[in-house]
């Protein structure tokens, strides 16, 4: 009886000190590595141009604040914060704020839907109606003018080819977001009360099969619900709400701690704010009623480049693997071809990009109107969140601010602010 109180003493001792091991391992788990900048091919002197304009922009109003974070190599060799986070309290923007990433939740949700790829519970070229019955027999929406009134008429013909999986991942599924542009189409999205953040996932997609496509799916690229709509196949795919699977998949292996659809009680006070009231930011001081995979995430700057670190190095990020070299390459490769040949406003990659599954993938080294190398693949937030990943560079850069309406002026400076630093 004593060598066996013994044993189990030990064995007990055993375990708890794994379980610490493993608790602070976890706690004590940074972004990545830090470097000195010229240590991974940057110069300091160039790199300290962004500290100048953001600090000018922050003094003068300009910017309430923002987060900039850039790794190349595995290493960070640059993360500060400038402004503030709550204009409205005095409070000073640290580097551990919390953001509103909108946009920026559809590449973890695009990841949660490779990994059900890899594990063989579904594929790219399924129809969605497999996982969701309502989408079975959508219909377009056609457009003709009343020659006694000359107004216009919504009509609907049969889709002649079904949305698949791989149409959602790339934006080609003929659904909209209603708020690009007008048409008769993208009125029905407001009049069915698509964008109210009062109803559920499975409530929304309902709604949201019943409106007309405004394309033919694989046809056009249109920037829309269908991450939305993605999110919802994961949760029936898997049998787990968006959030659960996103944190078990993805969130905790990486040790994405201030990562999901809203911020804890105790980290209310690293929320980063906006000044103007207008327009409204997402409330995301509790659990949403709607889990939306196509921009309803919360994260902060360390966290978001561990996810990308992940990417940048085929799948894995330190022990832990998420997806294989393969499907990181095969996600971020053009899937557009040549439905990518459009210039107007509404194609939001941009010239000399494609689309991959979750991101905006560079096809050429020219044509685009900022800097980067081909390969390079990016995403941004409508509150002014942005990252892109040059995998050829090794470099990833994470850029967080809430102002929407300053948000492509920071994105266009913080690519070439970056840039102009690599100097080998």
């Amino acid at each position: 009886m004593k060598i066996l109180s013994t044993v189990l003493k030990i064995k007990s001792h055993f375990l708890i000190t794994l379980f610490c091991f493993a608790v602070v391992s976890t706690a004590c788990a940074g972004p990545l590595p830090f470097a000195k900048p010229e240590d991974v091919g940057f110069s300091s002197t160039r790199l300290n141009r962004i500290d100048t304009i953001l600090k000018a922009d922050t003094s003068s109003g300009k910017l309430v604040g923002a987060v900039v974070m850039i790794a190349r190599k595995g290493k960070i060799a640059y993360f500060k914060s400038f402004g503030m986070r709550d204009k409205a309290v005095s409070a000073p923007l640290k580097t551990d704020a919390i953001f509103r990433i909108y946009s920026m939740t559809k590449p973890f949700v695009s990841v949660a839907t490779m990994i059900l790829h890899e594990e063989g519970k579904l594929f790219l070229s399924d129809p969605i109606s497999k996982y969701l019955p309502e989408y079975s027999e959508m219909k377009v929406g056609v457009v003709e003018v009343d020659k006694s009134t000359d107004n216009e008429i919504l009509k609907t013909v049969v889709a002649y080819e079904p949305i698949t999986i791989q149409d959602l991942l790339r934006h080609t599924s003929g659904m909209t977001y209603g708020v690009f542009g007008w048409s008769l189409i993208k009125t029905e999205y407001l009049k069915a009360g698509i964008n109210s953040p009062d109803q559920t996932l499975e409530e929304m997609s309902k709604k949201l099969a019943k409106i007309p496509l405004v394309n033919e799916p694989g046809t056009l690229w249109e920037y829309s619900r269908s991450t939305d709509i993605l999110g919802r196949l994961v949760e029936v795919a898997s049998g787990m709400t968006l959030d659960k699977y996103l944190e078990k998949k993805i969130f905790k292996p990486l040790g994405m701690r201030d990562s999901g659809f809203y911020v804890k009680k105790r980290n209310l006070n690293r929320i980063a704010e906006q000044s103007a009231k207008n327009p409204t930011l997402l409330n995301i001081t509790k659990p949403p009623k709607m889990l939306s995979g196509g921009g309803g995430g919360v994260s902060t700057a360390s966290d978001y480049v561990r996810f990308c670190q992940m990417l940048l190095n085929g799948g894995q990020l330190e022990a832990t693997r998420i997806l294989s070299p393969k499907t990181v390459e095969y996600m971020t490769s053009d899937h557009l071809g040549p439905l990518a040949n459009r210039t107007d406003r509404w194609f939001l990659p941009g010239d000399g990009y494609g689309f991959g599954l979750g991101f905006a993938v560079r096809t050429k080294t020219g044509e685009s109107t900022w800097p980067g190398t081909i390969g390079d693949y990016w995403w941004g937030g409508w509150a002014g969140t942005y990252f892109w990943i040059d995998p050829k560079e090794e470099l990833i850069v994470v850029y967080m601010m809430q102002d929407p309406s300053s948000r492509m002026y920071y994105r266009r400076l913080i690519r070439n602010l970056v840039y102009q630093a690599v100097i080998e």
